[in-house]
């Protein structure tokens, strides 16, 4: 096994009482004890340690589902056989990042796993299924879902030059184009199940949907055959601007979250929508030199953060209690963004103290992260998805400041 050289030594008590599948050990959520003070913050390291935590809490060690990991820590009673789609797309996305900056985490095979949640039910396109049993995929096939597992499978070929995830993430453009739909003038559904049933909360055109599908055929243009590209940027324009037109708020940049099966909107704004159309923005910019994508990326970023962050909890200036997944991606869209928006560097300085308060501040004694990383109350501790969230904020933050580690 590779060794890993890092500048400070492993905390022994992060490392704790998450005793492998043994449900029982767990842990009353106590608040940790802070670091000393004056102690330089190396993110990568403290990226490792949360991958390292996951592993020793949520990894499934045996039987059909052996190498996924489960949905919360304990298992708790109804839970599936292994979690959901997301949580584990969330947990390839943190390390994605300890791959890139320079750690032996397994990271092909948990690419490789992906496909234990693809299906192909009879006479439709294939797609990744929200759920699992090991070896094959059930569940809904939800449109966002898919086209965050098609980033990463980008991402994937990308560092390890494995021409297969290419054709992996080719099936995910043809999901794509198979559940666009003319309904509304255009866009995506959020889920192949739901579409078109009016009252039905779930069936709706949401931001995510159209904005991640947008986000993923970007990525796939850059490494996909030169006949396919016209065809793969068309369509990420027409769901681009479907997004931009139906859901974007004119006062303030940010993106409502849906537009319902009856024509209504849904208001409601989640950090990780406005921020993924910044990063499509940015990418669209890039792509064709059209100064209109940038403008409008600029404006949502300026919107983003004076909407999102505030004083809150006794913090001077935080970003949202709640659901911190959704703010690594605003974040990741004010890295993307920065080269072109100085202002930015200021948004993720903030994020940067955020976080760091939430490590210090927002913990339970054995390590896990809060969802509210105001420190405020231990809730929802227990899901992969919040530790998923803190594990990918660290080792974004790690390749941002460009730190790196050396293996011998």
């Amino acid at each position: 096994m590779k060794k890993i050289k890092t500048i400070l030594a492993i905390l022994p008590a992060l490392l704790f009482s998450c005793a492998g599948d043994d449900v029982e050990k767990y842990i009353p959520p106590t608040p940790i004890a802070p670091s000393e003070p004056g102690e330089e913050v190396v993110y990568h390291k403290r990226a490792k340690e949360q991958f390292d935590l996951i592993n020793q809490c949520y990894r499934i060690n045996s039987g059909a589902t052996e190498g996924l990991y489960n949905e919360n820590y304990p298992k708790k009673d109804g839970d599936n056989s292994a979690s959901f789609l997301w949580p584990y797309d969330g947990l390839v996305s943190g390390a994605t990042a300890l791959h890139a900056l320079g750690y032996d985490v397994n990271y092909a095979d948990m690419v490789d796993r992906f496909e234990v949640y693809y299906r192909t039910p009879n006479g439709t396109v294939g797609g990744y299924g929200s759920q699992t049993n090991g070896t094959t995929g059930s569940g809904t096939r939800f449109y966002d879902d898919n086209s965050i597992v098609g980033i990463e499978l980008v991402e994937a070929f990308n560092l390890l030059n494995n021409q297969d995830y290419v054709t992996k993430a080719k099936r995910i453009v043809e999901f794509l184009q198979a559940g666009e739909d003319d309904t509304f003038g255009g866009g995506l559904w959020w889920n192949e199940d739901q579409k078109g049933q009016q009252g039905v909360g779930d069936s709706n055109k949401p931001t995510c949907a159209n904005g991640y599908a947008t986000l993923f055929l970007l990525e796939y243009y850059s490494v996909c055959p030169q006949e396919e590209k016209a065809d793969v940027l068309a369509l990420a324009k027409r769901l681009y601007a479907w997004t931009l037109t139906n859901l974007r708020d004119p006062e303030d940049g940010c993106y409502w979250n849906d537009k319902q099966a009856d024509g209504s909107i849904n208001k409601t704004k989640w950090t990780y929508n406005t921020g993924v159309m910044i990063s499509n923005g940015v990418r669209l910019y890039k792509i064709t030199g059209e100064q209109t994508y940038l403008d409008s990326a600029i404006a949502s970023s300026e919107g983003a953060y004076n909407y999102f962050v505030r004083p809150l909890n006794g913090l001077a200036l935080a970003y949202p209690d709640h659901d911190p997944w959704f703010t690594t991606k605003l974040i990741r869209a004010f890295i993307d963004i920065e080269p072109y928006y100085k202002n930015a560097g200021n948004y993720i300085k903030t994020f940067i103290n955020f976080l760091d308060y939430a490590y210090e501040n927002a913990r339970l004694s054995n390590g896990l992260f809060y969802e509210d990383w105001t420190g405020a109350t231990p809730k929802r501790a227990e899901q992969l998805l919040m530790q998923d969230a803190a594990l990918e904020s660290l080792g974004m933050i790690a390749l941002y400041k460009g730190e790196t580690v050396t293996e011998e």
